[in-house]
């Protein structure tokens, strides 16, 4: 074998590899359903599996493909499980899978648009399309895909505060004479902490402001906030609402927060990497009415749109904000005719990103919107809705209390005053260790609750019905181990 060949591999060890990997897939897209949603492990028994693999000799290609299939199988989470009821980790559209291998194969480097052109193209006419779902203009609307709602808030708070500070950009922090600030409700994405870290404004720079009865920010405590703020000397510069919380789905009064937001001449962004989803829903879009007052959006299609990890998106009805903040001058990018000029020229997505090398992250949305237009993303969602709906009776008449208002698809639940939280955790760890299900405790306000969220269009209501049937058996379980809560 030839130093090249150990890398491309011969043709026929190829073709046998690709099949063996078509037949994995294929099984694991068949037979997940039927596999427990998770099983215990240690790092200790990890790291012996792995003390064998020191590299020293080469094995065949389907050896290695085979070991990997098969600790997948036995050592992770099934997030693509029909009753996986966790976090925001669905099932991947089949398309999504499809691109994903086309592009490892493919490789294109997005950083540049001459080196790809197809590729930043794709990209930026699904950034038109998903802003004027939004409602904002997608003839003057920005954007960029991004490795997740992480990537997309720190893209938010580093764009406002460029917009607020311009000195910033070249004179650092120590330009400035008062502390920027963040204003947040308390149940908000605690991605904000690390972006105000990695901001270098420090996570005292994020405010927190008070949530009503159904975890909502309270625009009223965010003027106050505001104003006493700035009587103290911060500059406050970022509002952030959320569409869809990810502890009880609550989505913040929009409308209100802008309005605080624009008499206060404060940037406003929504991070609605989950719930954002609902624009895409005609019965769920009024919940997310005022969205396109924002300044910016972060929506993560790898969330309730079903595509494989990651694939975020920032989104900005401000033309050119993204170039005025992370436009660099590097002369040994190339470029080549056909490129847009003037304005246009922020196509180079190294020019209007974080990043700069990277994944062509939007072909994956662009095949799956392909294959199941708006009209199958509808049917997938209101299916997903009307199951959280069909949960939240079941718990009802078990004697559940379900604890969050929400018209999303996300169902918090107790029993009991305090719901017992020792035996919300221990019904939560009956599930999981069981294989049966995967849910979660959350604590809301205070609250402990169990949380249980349908965001995987495989999920049938025979997975809600055997959920609220496993979750009866483990509370009657724990309630004769200890006796009844108080």
């Amino acid at each position: 074998m030839t130093d090249a060949d150990a890398l491309l591999l011969p043709r026929e060890e190829r073709q046998e590899l690709w099949s063996r990997l078509v037949a994995v897939v294929e099984t694991y897209l068949r037979d997940v359903g039927k596999a427990p949603v998770a099983a215990e492990t240690s790092a200790d028994e990890l790291r012996h599996l792995l003390a064998g693999w020191d590299f020293s000799e080469p094995v065949a290609a389907v050896e290695a493909l085979d070991f990997a299939a098969d600790s997948l199988w036995r050592y992770q989470v099934h997030a693509p499980h029909p009753r996986y009821f966790g976090l925001f980790n669905p099932a991947p559209a089949t398309m999504g899978i499809a691109a994903d291998a086309l592009v490892a194969a493919f490789n294109p480097q997005l950083a540049a648009w001459s080196h790809s052109p197809f590729a930043n193209e794709v990209e930026q006419h699904l950034v038109r399309c998903l802003a004027g779902r939004f409602g904002y203009d997608p003839a003057r609307a920005e954007g960029t895909f991004t490795s997740g709602g992480a990537e997309a808030n720190l893209t938010a708070v580093t764009v406002a505060l460029t917009r607020a500070f311009p000195e910033v950009g070249r004179r650092g922090l120590l330009a400035l004479r008062s502390q920027p600030s963040i204003y947040l409700s308390t149940e908000a994405h605690d991605s904000f902490m690390k972006a105000a870290r990695l901001a270098g404004l420090g996570t005292d720079a994020v405010r927190e402001v008070a949530v009503d009865s159904s975890l909502r920010m309270r625009a009223d405590d965010l003027a106050a906030r505001l104003a006493a703020d700035r009587a103290e000397g911060y500059a406050p510069f970022l509002v952030v609402a959320t569409a869809g919380t990810t502890g009880a789905g609550a989505i913040d009064p929009i409308p209100a927060v802008a309005a605080v937001a624009e008499r206060a001449g404060i940037w406003l962004h929504v991070d609605a990497a989950w719930g954002g989803a609902a624009a895409l829903l005609p019965e769920l879009r009024p919940s997310l009415a005022g969205i396109e007052r924002a300044n910016s959006i972060t929506f993560d299609p790898h969330k309730w749109l079903s595509m494989p990890m990651g694939a975020g998106l920032f989104l900005t009805r401000q033309p050119g904000a993204l170039e005025r903040t992370f436009r660099v001058t590097a002369g040994y990018m190339p470029r080549a005719a056909g490129q847009p000029a003037g304005p246009a020229a922020a196509a180079d997505p190294y020019l209007h990103s974080i990043q700069w090398s990277r994944r062509f992250v939007g072909l994956k949305l662009f095949l799956s919107l392909a294959v199941a237009g708006w009209r199958g993303y509808e049917a997938s969602l209101r299916q997903q809705v009307a199951l959280g709906d069909r949960l939240r009776l079941g718990l009802a008449a078990q004697g559940w209390t379900v604890v969050n208002d929400t018209p999303l698809p996300i169902v918090c639940f107790n029993r009991g005053g305090d719901g017992g939280a020792a035996r919300l955790d221990a019904v939560a760890a009956d599930l999981v260790t069981s294989g049966t299900a995967w849910i979660n405790t959350v604590d809301l306000d205070s609250e402990r609750a169990l949380r249980a969220c349908i965001t995987n269009y495989r999920t049938t209501p025979a997975d809600v019905d055997a959920l609220i049937t496993a979750l009866d058996s483990a509370w009657q379980r724990q309630e004769a181990s200890q006796g009844p809560s108080t």
